[in-house]
């Protein structure tokens, strides 16, 4: 290879990736809402899901653009994410539409024909278009010419290089196919772009200097190379989004690896393909089409049994917390020890509520959004106790152990309201930061560790038997303490040493604290009813 030609490749190369950045980046802009109301009709089923992520890649020409805004609605909650997996297979057939416009477009025309004038015409856009929608379409435009300049540098780069390089004799046998894969692979990890080795593989078709089987081994490198970008973007993101990248890489080693199988059975068939007969770049782009639809096609029917280990991999710690520890299908047929396993998830639950709302009334700072996924957890892990309880009620049950469900079911829902109204605390933590008057800062803060100490009394520890008559005094106190502060906030009020509108918010935030110290007691209040008669801790200390 000379030094004109390698420079033709290397500018040619820069040339594609610029095009392909202005082009993905004019029609981000330009489609605007769009791609997220494209992505909300997804929700609908996997079809629609896998429609939607072909639509919007060929629409915008990036799948990771795609995967980013995926990952962000299964963040929000919008999207499953066996939904946000069918996105991901749609993106893998929509990246096949920049093969199709070379082999459509750009070996059939002149280049400069068209390219030229469309940047001029981008370019007048963008420049007019005073950053609107004319104007992304305009930056749009101009990267759509520089695609395809781009591409007439590779493949006049390419023209004369099996006089030089003669990568045509490697063959088809396996161990070539699968050179050009991992070459397929690097050469993706490297430029970050795997419609750049697509383009690159269709030029060297062009102009003969590999087989077709030798492209569609690079086709299927591309592929697979695409998931170094998925693995490098999940370092240290949130366990959805390594989710979200394991299922990417699945999916493209899985059906890498059909692919080369199939190829190497068909390598020799694809290289008698005559040239003169049959449009070989037309063909190498319906194999990188065919490729990633079998692949879908393939993983379809694997797809729940995918999200279900997905589920299990990646977990923090709020949504290990979320998994029982004792309640087991197996032990429903001894009802006393099915008991006594939902009375130590209980008690673990109470630990866990009780932790929450000491770090909701400290109002720690970033506390938030831990707060939300802490409750999104026991939510699961209390709906959990619930259904084993229901099962447990359908068995040969005495009226002893019988009478104890019903009062299991009445702590978990006060452990569930508890923790719900820690994780809504931190709305209300502006008010707080708000208050001027030092007396009502320092009565604020009293009143709030009055209620930490009673959620302490009230938490079920292994070393310590609840003492319902310490709880209640205690509660009767705090009470007293909450009556007295919100006396002496209305009369700061009618003194207008506070607004009438802080006034308000501060009542309605310590009327939360309030309802989760209630809550507190009496899932406490009712926690030795929860084991048979025999097995109660008394509820008042009689020893002298």
């Amino acid at each position: 290879m000379t030094v004109e030609m390698f420079g033709q490749l290397f500018g040619g190369i820069g040339l594609f990736l610029l095009g392909m950045q202005l082009l993905t980046n004019g029609l981000k802009q330009a489609a605007g809402r769009s791609l997220k109301a494209t992505l909300e009709r997804a929700t609908g089923s996997r079809l629609k899901g896998v429609l939607s992520g072909t639509l919007i890649t060929a629409m915008v020409q990036s799948s990771s653009a795609v995967t980013v805004a995926t990952l962000g609605f299964v963040n929000a909650g919008l999207l499953s994410l066996g939904q946000s997996i069918s996105i991901i297979y749609g993106s893998n057939i929509g990246t096949t539409m920049v093969g199709w416009l070379v082999a459509l477009i750009g070996f059939k025309i002149k280049i400069s024909a068209f390219a030229l004038p469309l940047i001029g015409l981008g370019m007048v856009l963008r420049i007019t278009g005073n950053n609107s929608r004319p104007a992304h379409l305009g930056t749009a435009l101009a990267g759509f010419g520089l695609f395809f300049i781009g591409l007439d540098f590779l493949r006049a780069s390419f023209d004369g290089l099996s006089n030089s390089v003669p990568l045509a004799e490697f063959g088809a046998s396996p161990l070539a196919l699968a050179l050009f894969v991992v070459a397929g692979i690097a050469m993706t990890f490297l430029m970050q772009a795997s419609a750049a080795v697509i383009a690159i593989a269709l030029s060297l078709v062009h102009s003969g200097s590999i087989t077709l089987a030798a492209a569609a081994a690079l086709v299927i490198g591309a592929n697979v190379g695409t998931t170094t970008t998925a693995l490098m973007a999940s370092i240290g993101a949130t366990p959805n989004a390594k989710r979200i990248s394991a299922a990417h890489v699945i999916f493209n080693l899985l059906t890498g690896l059909v692919g080369l199988i199939f190829l190497i059975l068909l390598a020799s068939l694809l290289n008698r393909i005559d040239a003169s007969d049959f449009d070989l770049v037309t063909l190498l782009a319906l194999f990188h089409t065919l490729f990633n639809v079998v692949g879908v096609l393939l993983m379809w029917p694997l797809t729940d049994r995918m999200v279900a280990f997905l589920k299990k991999r990646f977990r923090t710690e709020e949504e290990s917390e979320a998994k029982p520890r004792y309640l087991d299908n197996n032990i429903l047929t001894t009802p006393s020890l099915a008991v006594e396993a939902i009375n130590m998830e209980l008690a673990r639950v109470s630990r866990i509520c009780s932790r929450m709302s000491r770090e909701a009334i400290s109002a720690e700072r970033g506390a938030a959004g831990r707060l939300e996924q802490q409750f999104e957890s026991l939510s699961q892990l209390i709906s959990r106790i619930g259904s084993f309880n229901q099962e447990l009620a359908r068995q040969n049950l005495n009226q002893e152990i019988s009478e104890t469900l019903p009062i299991s079911l009445r702590v978990s829902r006060y452990l569930s309201e508890m923790a719900r109204l820690a994780s809504r605390l931190p709305d209300y933590y502006p008010i707080f930061e708000q208050i001027e008057d030092s007396g009502i800062r320092s009565s604020v803060h009293d009143y709030q560790q009055a209620v930490i100490h009673l959620i302490d009394a009230c938490e079920v520890r292994e070393d310590q038997a609840i003492q319902g008559y310490e709880t209640h005094n205690m509660k009767r106190q705090m009470e007293r303490e909450y009556q007295h502060l919100k006396s002496h906030l209305l009369d700061q009020t009618l003194s207008s040493q506070l607004s009438p509108a802080d006034s308000v918010t501060l009542l309605d935030a310590l009327s939360h604290i309030h309802r989760l110290a209630e809550q507190a007691e009496k899932a406490s209040r009712y926690w030795s009813s929860t084991t048979p008669v025999q097995h109660r801790a008394p509820l008042i200390n009689n020893a002298p």
